[in-house]
């Protein structure tokens, strides 16, 4: 089984900034209102710490791997819930340059694995969480002092 959840924001600031700030995981606490803290680097293969805060709900932390890191065009991280097919979660961050000097971020998540029917609460509110996570992106993004 598996199941998608994608949200897409623009925002007025070309891909560098975006990823500028997506990628400045110490200031998270500071803008962040879905994803409070990352600890590590945007590198593949390098191991993240992901603290979770969705409104309203239990926090929790993963440690996903990085699978790709590309500036100014994509981030994304593979999370297990125990072993590989239980419950796997592929995060990905796209940005695309709109043409205008804008970029759309595609934030999206895939879930897979034999678990995915049973927790179907748990990833169903990831779509609100990313929503708001977009938001507060494009706030930081276009609130930060010019060059961007």
């Amino acid at each position: 089984m598996t199941a998608v959840i994608t949200t897409t924001i623009d925002i007025d600031a070309d891909p560098d900034a975006v990823w500028d700030v997506l990628t400045d995981f110490a200031a998270y606490g500071q803008w962040n209102p879905f994803m409070d803290r990352i600890e590590g680097r945007p590198e593949v293969g390098t191991r993240l710490v992901v603290h979770l805060t969705p409104d309203g709900g239990r926090g929790m932390t993963f440690k996903p791997t990085v699978l790709a890191a590309v500036r100014g065009q994509e981030l994304r991280w593979l999370g297990r819930l125990g072993v590989a097919g239980v419950f796997d979660g592929e995060h990905s961050f796209i940005l695309t340059a709109n043409g205008n000097g804008t970029t759309r971020l595609t934030h999206a998540e895939r879930f897979s694995g034999i678990l995915v029917t049973l927790l179907k609460g748990a990833w169903k509110d990831s779509h609100t969480g990313f929503q708001a996570f977009n938001s507060a992106l494009k706030a930081r993004v276009e609130a930060a002092p010019l060059p961007r």
